[in-house]
């Protein structure tokens, strides 16, 4: 039977440095000599140019962003109600997070398609897919859109 071996020359030792002259790290360490690199702490901070105005400065910004206003939602699949719900609860932010198909109830909830779907059930969620309303209707379910949240 064979031995998987690593090939040649993958494994390397670890240098050790700064232990004196007599090795090939000592002294300075492969620091080079002198200045702000060579200094424990030292090194400049991620985008700095040496002074010279940075790229995230020189560029401009223009227009309107959408992203301070954007809405996130956790997204909910059908097949998972199917799993952890019975027939005549209510499924919403709470109940959710009480089942623990949701962390916590910080986002809107969206309702998909996915799986088969037989349970009675309404639903108190923010938003729902067209094909997931169809499934719930077939199965005898409703659908309500809740008040507005803060």
């Amino acid at each position: 039977m064979e031995q998987l071996r690593a090939p040649q020359g993958a494994n390397k030792k670890k240098v050790v440095v700064g232990r004196g002259y007599g090795c090939r790290k000592g002294g300075t360490c492969g620091k080079g000599t002198k200045g702000q690199n060579a200094r424990a702490g030292g090194g400049v901070r991620p985008g700095f140019e040496g002074g010279q105005m940075p790229l995230f400065r020189r560029i401009a910004r223009r227009g309107f962003s959408n992203y301070p206003f954007k809405k996130e939602y956790a997204i909910i699949n059908l097949d998972q109600i199917e799993n952890s719900y019975s027939d005549g609860e209510t499924v919403n932010a709470a109940t959710l997070v009480e089942k623990r198909i949701l962390k916590n109830d910080k986002y809107e909830v969206k309702i998909l398609s996915r799986g088969d779907f037989t349970k009675k059930l309404s639903f108190k969620v923010d938003k729902i897919s067209k094909s997931a309303k169809e499934k719930i209707e077939k199965a005898g379910g409703t659908f309500e859109v809740p008040e507005e949240r803060e």
